[in-house]
């Protein structure tokens, strides 16, 4: 009788079992939808990288087309470089020629997704594929100036579009 008036300390095998089987099926569900929520934050980051870089390109633009940045002829019109946006041009219609910036820095892409150690070698500007204002749409290609920037990245977003389309 003594054997059964005493009390048990601890957990049974069976029941440590069952409590790790059912952590295991919390995190089989858990993981993908982590991964979901880290993938949504990239392209979030990523649609207002591209934004930003657009926007300022087109203000190039249009301060080149208002005659405030020097261009030759034949030129688009468009920077020659994205690192202009940062680095700033001359306004020739200021008599002080003050430089116009059109960004802080320029952001690097988040799906680019090349080696850790690469990436840190390599600037933002780098990062991103360029297309100049002489290519097609369908073929980008570097040229003379900077018409649009995409990602370099070939993996498809949770829309369906690829990365380098968007």
């Amino acid at each position: 009788m003594a054997y059964f008036a005493t009390k048990r300390n601890g957990f049974s095998y069976v029941e440590l079992v069952f409590v790790i089987a059912i952590l295991a099926v919390l995190a089989s569900v858990a993981v993908p939808y982590l991964e979901k929520n880290i993938q949504r934050k990239k392209e979030s980051e990523l649609k207002q990288n591209l934004r930003q870089i657009r926007a300022a390109i087109d203000e190039y633009k249009v301060s080149a087309d208002q005659g405030k940045i020097k261009k030759s002829i034949g030129d688009s019109g468009y920077p020659h470089n994205l690192e202009d946006l940062v680095n700033g041009v001359e306004d020739i219609t200021d008599p002080q020629k003050k430089k116009l910036r059109f960004l802080r820095n320029i952001p690097a892409d988040p799906m680019f997704t090349r080696s850790v150690a690469l990436k840190n070698e390599l600037a933002p500007a780098d990062t991103w594929g360029k297309r100049s204002y002489s290519s097609d749409a369908d073929n980008p290609r570097e040229g003379d100036d900077v018409f649009d920037v995409y990602s370099l990245s070939s993996e498809i977003g949770l829309n369906g579009i690829p990365y380098g389309q968007w």
